[in-house]
């Protein structure tokens, strides 16, 4: 078992613990809300089938809501209201416009329920009593190092193609965005947005709602503007799924490395076929889990969940998934990342 994981599943027993003495001590019901961007996207789906088991074994009452597409915020805001209002002891809460949930948020704490952001952090990160996720700029960071040593010395003459999530820059896209430049040597503006670094070696920035179509077009819209476009960063694997087919309807897909985050079963075998180079591996399955334990622990004693030594969210563990690792970059393997895909 490699590092991250061994400290995930030390962190999940001791939470497990907890939450299980919290149920068995409480009176009633006990509901909980998972609100999630899409429900269709396969990072997700996969949150809501752990939050499900989870909820089922320690008898928790679980009601899961999304956007309709990834970016709908006031979906989720009418969700939190739901929650509020049907008595939810905690929320369980992916964010699609992380600063203009928070006035949602606040409500719902105020009102007596524990909030929990799961992968994508609020701004700022304290408006939710926790926060479950993957540290994202460590999960571009390493993409980032990965591709720069790959390339070698062509490096410094890389076309980059930044394939990002939404024009409301969620904290989630900024992270993985930012950690990728600085893990690939390009110095950054200002750290807490993407777009305005100056690094000619940036061809541009698009958007692709986090999903294949919107990768898709966002690759077309930059091969327009340099079809010499060589290194492909994306946000997540579908729009990296997406930016492949726009590569491959040119005859380019040979010759483009693509780079992505998310490290779903479909998005390491994409890894194993030649479509990713690289793939830095999150644990969405996990976070969910123990953000129903730590709504279970709330609902006994209103103890929170404690953060990661050093950090200020509970890190959830990040790997980088290759089958070409490289010097100084620490990854796994894809038959590693299969078995551990999305767990």
């Amino acid at each position: 078992m490699t590092k991250f994981a061994t400290l995930a599943a030390t962190s999940a027993v001791g939470l497990a613990l907890t939450a299980s003495a919290a149920l068995a001590g409480s009176h009633g019901a006990v509901s909980a809300c998972l609100i999630t961007k899409t429900d269709t996207n396969p990072f997700f789906v996969k949150m809501r089938e752990g939050a499900t088991a989870k909820a089922e074994e320690l008898g928790i009452e679980l009601k899961s809501f999304a956007g309709k597409i990834d970016g709908d915020h006031e979906t989720q805001v009418q969700a939190i209201e739901t929650c509020i209002a049907d008595g939810a002891k905690g929320i369980l809460l992916t964010a699609s416009d992380t600063s203009s949930i928070v006035s949602a948020v606040t409500q719902a704490r105020e009102a007596g329920l524990l909030v929990i952001a799961l992968d994508t952090p609020l701004n700022p990160i304290d408006a939710a009593d926790a926060t479950f996720a993957t540290d994202n700029f460590l999960a571009g960071e390493l993409i980032g190092k990965w591709a720069a040593a790959t390339l070698g010395d062509a490096a410094a003459d890389a076309k980059i193609a930044m394939l990002d999530l939404a024009v409301s820059q969620p904290t989630v896209g900024v992270l993985r965005d930012q950690g990728f430049l600085q893990g690939f040597g390009i110095e950054l503006g200002d750290p807490n947005k993407w777009g305005d670094e100056t690094d000619p070696r940036i061809v541009g920035n698009d958007v692709t709602a986090g999903n294949e179509e919107g990768g898709r077009r966002a690759m077309e819209n930059l091969l327009a503007k340099d079809p010499m476009i060589n290194v492909v960063y994306t946000i997540n694997e579908p729009a990296a799924a997406g930016a492949y087919e726009a590569l491959k309807a040119i005859g380019r897909e040979k010759d483009v490395l693509i780079v992505s985050v998310d490290g779903g079963c479909p998005g390491v075998q994409n890894v194993a076929d030649g479509v990713i180079g690289a793939t830095s591996q999150q644990y969405p399955l996990l976070m969910a889990s123990l953000g129903i334990e730590a709504i279970a622990a709330w609902a006994k004693d209103g103890s929170k969940p404690e953060n990661t030594p050093g950090k200020d969210f509970f890190d959830t563990g990040v790997a980088l998934v290759t089958d070409t690792p490289v010097d100084g970059v620490e990854s796994i393997s894809v038959e590693e990342g299969m078995n551990l895909c999305w767990g």
